[in-house]
């Protein structure tokens, strides 16, 4: 069934490739110049805008790590997860290889300095050591351990091995890690149930550009975003125990948001930023 208008879905495409190809000159010449505040947060007032664009309101609950870098491990619903996280956190995504491909989005995923990596155990090294040198750089990077999208009504288990990078250590310390929940939750203020979830969440054998023209066509939508305190590997033990501890984090926040009782959760308590641990 159809829902929506076509011309508020013309309006919002048009309005969106006019601010991507307006930026997109001004941010390569950031990077070619190395404007590293330039760099750190034009995309997170790009993918703002484009929120604002497509008409989602983000909701958060909890605190972001104040620590930099912190990898961020997030489910994933759908492409929206991009706009929603770029706008919140100053970083770069890990995506998997197939994206680089993708016509268009490729290549705003490397103007992002978009992480690619192969799901190929004898290459699962390489990808590591990337993400390793990037966040010994100081980038915060986000990463959707589950390997694909869900259709937002549950979490699909954390593949342990994409937490190698946590075993890792910078300076001697171990890598911050911080659990991320989104999820989709209303539509023109009403709550979005399994049945009209698909919506926005893009999964299994949904085409790209069908889904994509229906969802902006849509009204106004609600994303509800909720941080976790930020753990690291010295606390649980080993990647195995890290996955788990956040598969579980990410699958409650995901039933909180959907079912209406974020109230529930434990309140955040608000996390330390580097400057904060200096002056102490």
């Amino acid at each position: 069934m159809w829902i929506g208008s076509p011309l508020r879905g013309t309006f919002r495409l048009v309005s969106y490739v006019m601010l991507t190809l307006a930026l997109l000159p001004i941010y390569a010449l950031a990077l070619l110049l190395r404007i590293q505040p330039v760099i750190r947060w034009m995309p997170v007032a790009y993918h703002r805008t484009v929120c604002f664009i497509l008409g989602i309101k983000v909701h958060v609950h909890g605190v972001r790590s104040g620590v930099t870098p912190t990898l961020f491990v997030c489910n994933h619903v759908s492409y929206l997860d991009i706009e929603v996280m770029g706008g919140l956190v100053p970083g770069s995504f890990v995506a998997k290889a197939e994206v680089a491909t993708w016509p268009f989005f490729s290549t705003l995923a490397k103007a992002q300095r978009t992480i690619f990596i192969e799901r190929s155990s004898g290459k699962t090294s390489a990808s590591r050591d990337e993400m390793m040198r990037r966040l010994n750089t100081g980038d915060n990077l986000l990463l959707f351990p589950e390997g694909t999208s869900s259709d937002g009504t549950r979490v699909l288990p954390f593949r342990s091995a994409l937490f190698g990078v946590a075993q890792l250590r910078r300076n001697d310390k171990p890598i911050v890690v911080q659990p991320v929940a989104i999820s989709y939750t209303r539509l023109d203020g009403i709550p979005l149930g399994r049945y009209w979830r698909p919506l926005f969440a893009w999964f299994g054998d949904l085409d790209l550009v069908p889904h994509l023209w229906q969802m902006v066509c849509l009204g106004d939508t609600e994303a509800v975003v909720t941080f976790f305190p930020p753990i690291d590997i010295d606390t649980l033990g080993d990647r195995k125990k890290l996955a788990e501890h956040c598969f579980r984090q990410v699958s409650s926040g995901v039933q909180a948001a959907n079912t209406g009782r974020l109230e529930l959760l434990p309140p955040p308590a608000k996390q330390p930023s580097e400057r904060d641990k200096a002056a102490a």
